[in-house]
């Protein structure tokens, strides 16, 4: 794998990014630094933290990096429940929505998993692999 783009997870949450995005603009303008300015900053910290994971090289880094990735997800639940109370949106679309949290959070821990379980098997560093790989260069 040569990029994090091609990580399902990320492209999971970054399609999350997008539907949170265009969701709150719907939002009341007196929402805006309140329900607004946070779920779009949340949702763009998750996609942006798997990269920088991705990009350190080491499994355990990686690990640390998908966990804030996780809580960033987490933290978009709460100001949803607060869009869904306060009639910003329907119980249809904050169902939509929870289930694309939901299974961001699953693809996610499943990365997460696969990292723990190939640090534990003495698997190959990613930084090694770039190293060889980038030899040649």
């Amino acid at each position: 794998m040569k990029s994090f783009e091609e990580l399902n997870c990320w492209k999971k949450t970054a399609s999350l990014r997008r539907r949170i995005s265009a969701l709150v603009k719907t939002f009341p303008a007196e929402e805006k630094y309140r329900l607004t300015d946070q779920r779009s900053r949340s949702s763009r910290s998750a996609p942006a933290q798997i990269a920088e994971g991705f990009g350190r090289f080491h499994y355990q880094e990686n690990i640390q990096y998908c966990r804030q990735a996780r809580g960033s997800i987490f933290e978009l639940i709460d100001p949803l429940i607060s869009a869904k109370e306060e009639m910003y949106i329907s119980d249809d679309v904050f169902n939509d929505v929870r289930n694309e949290i939901d299974d961001s959070l699953a693809m996610l821990n499943g990365y997460i998993n696969y990292l723990v379980k190939a640090k534990s098997s003495k698997v190959e560093e990613p930084s090694e692999v770039y190293a060889r790989l980038t030899d040649n260069y």
